[in-house]
């Protein structure tokens, strides 16, 4: 007879993490270790794994026959649909047996196709591979591109010529990935990162072919709460760098034909004044919250943009409508809104006409594609839906006449007039009213045995969209009913539903969760025990704090990536993100803010109770979340926990925040997850693959 498997138990040490609020005691502080080479946290985390493992072994045949399902509605040699950016289409292909892409590019008026990055070759020989950016010369022969193979978010610059495929023998190293070339084809701008906190700290200029020990300076961001970018205008006449905080921002720049001038501020920071530039047809055009909380576009002449006063109205502020996105062209604006929760499209001609981009289904996403010139009257986007894979539409904004350019294939036998999505509103304990989007297959009952598996993020204002996710048909063809619930700490419903979960009011992010997961039950959407929820990153503090809000609401609880010592962490600057990150959920060497965040930290508030089965994935590369939060919160939580349910740890050993790289290899972790679900469910069968074999 098989014996049940045990966890490894975390040794505890003493230790003392100080504030000027108080001492507090952390006997598994010793599982940070920043050079990661430690042989007894090693050892750890290896002996996680291998529970994690064993307790997986009788589901082995499931997720197998998972992972095949994932992979099998996946088009083995699929290619995007091409984009153009001066004489060139530029595309993306997968070819089949490959995990990843190839970045191609044909001439406009015909030709041969050239290979401007095979990512498969850049990644041989690595366990991760990540393609950060890549931008084409304005003479369109030479390629910069960065690369990625720790996972670590630290990236190395690479020059190329496009027409021999030779490479320069120079490499930048330490930087963002970000890279943006000027007017004369051979000066690029790019951001270099401090090696420890990983924060955007210089511009940097350098000339192909030149030692880089010999790039100019041309700008320090002094502030740590501040990020920073590079790039180029649309109609590609300025270089700018864009910085910004969560409550402010600032862009600064120069005209592309002259790389050696110094950068010029468009308007200065204040705080809670934010603000991006673009520039086509001799006009700015900004997207700002200046006297607008939802935001609203204005534009300006290049001599009035630095005036305030002189900015004039493109798209006025709405109390009802978040401005989220803005795409200009010579003689249009796109513009991304956000009503009622939905992400949707409207469309401004000069004359200030204005009309929505047509839907048809009552929860959808919108998104702007792909648009690189300014001139064409032709717009790109997106459209998606839970149930309608992601489409690709071309719109004449002249006629209003709409092109089919590409719906993304699903293999597999999938049918989405088998699935029916809504909509609907739960009313929190505040009053707020929440919405929420919901999948099933149209013969799953809605009569309160349905297992439920909810999802949210609802932080940092940024918003999860219905978007159609084919690994998520698995689930619903075994009878489940998916939900996104759209809480507080989104952006969803505008500014201030952004607002009013964050700093001191981040509580309303999670009673949000909660009361979204006691309707749905109510509503008959899901069996009371057989509710699951998943989150990860800021997702996953959210899965923390809910485990210990309302343990016995939920069957089992998938954490990726869980921010979860939030205190430790906010006190710690050397770490990566964290200076960056006061105004989302403040500093807690103020006292106001150390009381309300430990109030709510899911390691710190860990108590004895019956909490969900979990499981709980990190990398030990991650430099967003550092691997130590969600080991110490399993170590610690197994010495709670009363429940016979499993608490597990997966740790990858060779990846970062976004786990293992590679379109086919990152669906093994999503195989791990449904079949953790489907094991706590009773369902060990590779074989269940409609409705009614979940019950």
């Amino acid at each position: 007879m098989a014996q049940t498997p045990l966890p490894p138990v975390a040794a505890q040490k003493p230790h003392v993490v100080t504030s000027p609020h108080g001492d507090r005691q952390d006997p598994y502080y010793w599982l940070r270790d920043d050079t990661r080479t430690s042989p007894e946290l090693l050892e750890h985390l290896k002996a996680e794994n291998a529970y994690t493992e064993a307790v997986l072994a009788p589901v082995k045949g499931l997720r197998e026959q998972l992972f095949e399902e994932l992979k099998g509605r996946i088009k083995p040699d699929d290619e995007a649909p091409p984009w153009r950016m001066r004489d060139y289409l530029y595309s993306t292909r997968f070819l089949a047996g490959k995990d990843y892409a190839v970045n191609v590019r044909r001439p406009a008026a015909g030709g041969a196709e050239q290979v401007m990055v095979d990512q498969n070759a850049l990644a041989a020989g690595h366990s991760y591979f990540s393609l950060g950016q890549w931008d084409v010369s304005l003479d369109n022969a030479r390629l910069a591109y960065s690369t990625d193979t720790v996972g670590r978010r630290q990236y190395v610059i690479e020059f190329k010529d496009i027409a021999t495929g030779k490479l320069y023998p120079e490499k930048l190293t330490g930087t963002s990935g970000n890279v943006a070339w000027a007017a004369d084809n051979k000066t690029v701008f790019y951001v270099e990162i401090d090696p420890k906190t990983l924060l955007t700290k210089r511009v940097k200029r350098h000339v192909v072919g030149t030692d880089p020990a010999t790039d100019v300076l041309v700008y320090e961001e002094p502030d740590e709460s501040f990020y920073m970018g590079v790039s180029r205008t649309k109609d590609e006449a300025f270089l700018c760098i864009g910085v910004s905080s969560t409550v402010s921002s600032e862009t600064r720049c120069i005209p592309a034909a002259s790389p050696a001038d110094p950068f010029k501020v468009l308007v200065a920071r204040e705080r809670d004044f934010e603000y991006d530039a673009d520039h086509v047809a001799g006009r700015w055009v900004i997207r700002t919250n200046w006297q607008a909380k939802n935001f609203r576009v204005v534009q300006a002449t290049e001599a009035a943009v630095g005036d305030r006063a002189q900015w004039q109205d493109v798209v006025p502020h709405r109390a009802d409508v978040f401005v989220s996105a803005v795409e200009p062209f010579d003689s249009y604006l796109v513009v991304g809104e956000r009503r009622d929760g939905l992400q949707r499209l409207r469309i401004l001609d000069q004359a200030g006409q204005s009309r929505d981009v047509a839907s048809e289904e009552a929860a959808y996403v919108m998104g702007i594609g792909v648009n690189r010139e300014a001139g064409t009257t032709t717009l790109r986007y997106s459209y998606t839906s839970l149930t309608t894979p992601s489409t690709i539409y071309d719109l004449d904004m002249v006629t209003g006449a709409r092109t089919l350019v590409k719906e993304t294939p699903v293999l597999g036998g999938f049918d989405k007039t088998k699935y029916a999505t809504e909509r609907i509103w739960v009313t929190a304990r505040d009053g707020a009213r929440v919405p929420v989007s919901i999948v099933y297959r149209t013969d799953t009952k809605r009569d309160g045995t349905a297992p439920l598996y909810q999802f949210a993020y609802g932080s940092y204002g940024i918003s999860t969209d219905p978007s159609f996710n084919s690994a998520w048909v698995s689930l619903l063809d075994r009878g489940f009913v998916m939900a996104i619930a759209h809480i507080r700490g989104g952006q969803e419903m505008g500014r201030a539903w952004y607002e009013d979960g964050k700093l001191l009011k981040k509580m309303n992010t999670f009673a949000d969760f909660v009361d979204v997961t006691k309707a749905l039950v109510a509503l008959k959407y899901g069996a009371a025990d057989k509710v699951f929820a998943m989150g990860g990153s800021a997702g996953g503090l959210l899965m923390g704090a809910i485990a210990n809000l309302a343990p016995e609401l939920y069957r089992g609880l998938v954490s990726h990536v869980p921010f979860v010592d939030v205190v430790t962490t906010m006190l710690d600057e050397s770490i990566p993100l964290t200076t960056n990150e006061f105004d989302e959920w403040g500093n807690p060497k103020q006292k106001p803010y150390y009381d309300y965040m430990l109030a709510y930290s899911p390691y710190d508030q860990l108590h004895k109770a019956s909490y969900p089965a979990m499981l709980v994935t990190t990398g030990l590369w991650d430099s967003q979340v550092q691997y130590w939060e969600p080991a110490k919160y399993v170590a610690r939580l197994r010495t709670l926990d009363s429940s016979p349910s499993p608490v597990l740890l997966r740790v990858n050993m060779e990846a970062g925040h976004g786990g293992r790289s590679g379109r086919f290899t990152r669906l093994e972790q999503v195989a791990l997850e449904y079949a953790f679900i489907l094991q706590q469910l009773g369902k060990t069968s590779a074989a269940a693959t409609s409705s009614a074999s979940a019950r």
